[in-house]
């Protein structure tokens, strides 16, 4: 048997107690697994299904030398991993992702680089530091671009759109709070679609369904799958999963957005894990992309992936949970995900609902009439 797989009664480490890492343990338990999460607030979502928890933040180097010494092997649910408890772990032998994802993922300079090194196509960017780069990579690049904070930031947060040069003042100003911006075209897209794949430690990757994303707010909202995609653009988005997961060296489920236009595609963002986009699979396919993680970094072979002919997703955020669940009797197909999260806030993800069917586009459209999915 090989010396890097582990099956039943090992113990994972999972660094991160959202609910990212509670899908994963749940996988991971059903597999035989005994899982441990890292998370500094007490009865996390994770911890509630977990067998132990620490207690303490993700950079107490001291907490993540615990974590190692009661794991046999340990992963992340989210990419804000302190850099030096993954190269500690990476360093331990415990960690099959290593530290690399992470560190491309956490700064949007280095992950367009790794864009551009895998000869993958990008919104045309430059990297500013002063005020003065500002404003000359906007005049390059046109209006209407946007700039961002080359770390941090999620579901709409540090951005500015730069519509004209009158934006300039405010993106300058998110520019001293930073050290870098990163500046981008702003993209006419078609849509915007997702590969979640998983990639073994040999090298063997399993896709899922290339699906489509509806935002609100900058927030997810809705996932279809398969998305209403040609063959070819699914096939350009799986060639671009491959070569982007070669260079980093990914290992388990990672997930990459994209922009459709007309027939082409536009590399935006990576996730070094499982993906909210990808959550459609725990029912719409054989195996879901927290079971394929698990195996993935227990060194346990792939299942190749089978779905079926439509699923769509929709988040619930604070505001949705009771409106839902009020009509829960007109629901009777919803697949409910409740995340065990202790306060609801109006736009905190707290949990989500996949419903199952013979045509996604269908499921979508009856969705809407049911207001369970919010029109444009």
């Amino acid at each position: 048997m090989p010396t890097n797989k582990l099956l039943f009664g090992s113990t994972i480490g999972i660094i991160g107690g959202g609910q990212l890492g509670r899908m994963m343990t749940t996988a991971a338990k059903h597999m035989g697994y005994r899982v441990i999460v890292l998370d500094p607030t007490p009865d996390c979502p994770t911890a509630q299904v977990a067998d132990d928890q620490i207690v303490a933040a993700y950079d107490d180097l001291e907490a993540v030398k615990q974590l190692a010494e009661k794991s046999d092997v340990v992963t992340y649910e989210f990419e804000n991993v302190d850099l030096t408890a993954a190269q500690i772990l990476e360093e331990s032998g415990i960690l099959p992702q290593g530290a690399n994802s992470l560190k491309v993922t956490q700064d949007r300079e280095l992950e367009k680089k790794a864009m551009v090194d895998s000869d993958q196509p990008v919104a045309d960017f430059a990297i500013v530091t002063t005020k003065q780069e500002l404003q000359a990579a906007a005049e390059r690049i046109g209006y209407p671009s946007v700039a961002k904070t080359c770390r941090g930031g999620y579901d709409g947060k540090g951005q500015v759109k730069l519509a004209s040069e009158a934006d300039i003042d405010s993106a300058a100003e998110m520019l001293e709070q930073a050290d870098r911006l990163i500046v981008e075209k702003w993209v006419p897209f078609d849509k915007e679609i997702s590969i979640v794949f998983t990639r073994a430690q040999n090298g063997d990757i399993a896709y899922f369904p290339v699906a489509e994303n509806v935002h609100r707010d900058h927030i997810l909202h809705a996932t279809i799958a398969p998305g209403n995609v040609s063959e070819a653009i699914a096939a350009k988005a799986r060639q671009a999963a491959k070569a982007i997961a070669e260079t980093i060296g990914v290992v388990g489920t990672f997930a990459i957005e994209m922009f459709v236009c007309g027939d082409d595609i536009l590399i935006n963002e990576l996730a070094p894990r499982p993906h909210n986009s990808g959550h459609y699979t725990i029912e719409a396919c054989d195996v879901s992309q927290f079971e394929q993680h698990i195996r993935a970094i227990c060194g346990v072979p792939l299942i190749t992936v089978h779905a079926h002919d439509g699923a769509v997703m929709v988040n619930l955020l604070g505001k949705d949970v009771e409106p839902f669940f009020a009509q829960l009797d007109n629901n009777p197909d919803a697949h409910i995900h409740m995340y065990g999260k202790s306060e609801n806030k109006p736009l905190r993800k707290m949990g989500h609902v996949t419903f199952i069917g013979d045509n996604p586009l269908t499921i979508y459209n009856e969705l809407v009439e049911k207001k369970i999915i919010e029109e444009n």
